[in-house]
């Protein structure tokens, strides 16, 4: 994380909060995880180099540069237009034109792009998509936060074809992991 400026992915008025340990505004309602939710994210996640990943709320495209730096192949998806669009370039002008954005519904996930040895949602679901548990591969991982105003961050193992098994990893805010695509182009 040290090798990744956070500032380069918040707007220049947040610039000098940027290494502040909290979450911060990047428009559409949405935020930049504080640098500990990211961090314990990441390392729960357990990354190996060349797994593939999902990852769901692409958001300002920090966490998938992260996961990117740590040699994952990285796909992720964002439902706000504005965001996606932003933050789709922003990546390939900081050098990260391998990362897969697309402008999806994350509770459908990336079904054509599956299975996937690692998911991970950085928005605060109110219960466990069906379609990501299924594009879980057998032996992968989940990071999940589930909740309505706090959540408890659960790491999910897909054990078997019909078997997954859920850890208790602590509670946690986010925002709400909301259904749908949002096409509106104001930030």
């Amino acid at each position: 994380m040290e090798g990744l400026p956070r500032h380069f992915f918040l707007d220049n008025a947040f610039a000098e909060k940027a290494y502040l340990d909290k979450a911060l505004p990047i428009g559409k309602e949405q935020t930049i995880s504080q640098p500990y939710t990211v961090a314990f994210m990441t390392e729960a996640l357990r990354v190996e180099k060349r797994q593939r990943v999902l990852e769901i709320g692409t958001g300002s495209g920090y966490q998938a540069a992260i996961l990117s730096m740590l040699g994952a192949r990285v796909f992720t998806i964002e439902r706000q237009a504005a965001l996606y669009r932003r933050t789709s370039e922003l990546l390939k002008k900081l050098g990260f034109p391998q990362i897969r954005c697309y402008l999806r519904d994350g509770y459908k996930g990336l079904p054509e792009m599956a299975p996937f040895d690692r998911i991970i949602v950085t928005a605060g679901a109110p219960k466990v998509p069906s379609a990501l548990l299924e594009q879980l591969k057998i032996g992968g991982l989940m990071i999940i936060p589930v909740g309505k105003k706090s959540q408890q961050m659960y790491r999910i193992t897909r054990t078997a074809e019909e078997e997954w098994e859920k850890e208790k990893l602590g509670r946690f805010r986010f925002v709400p992991f909301v259904e749908g695509i949002n096409p509106d182009e104001d930030i």
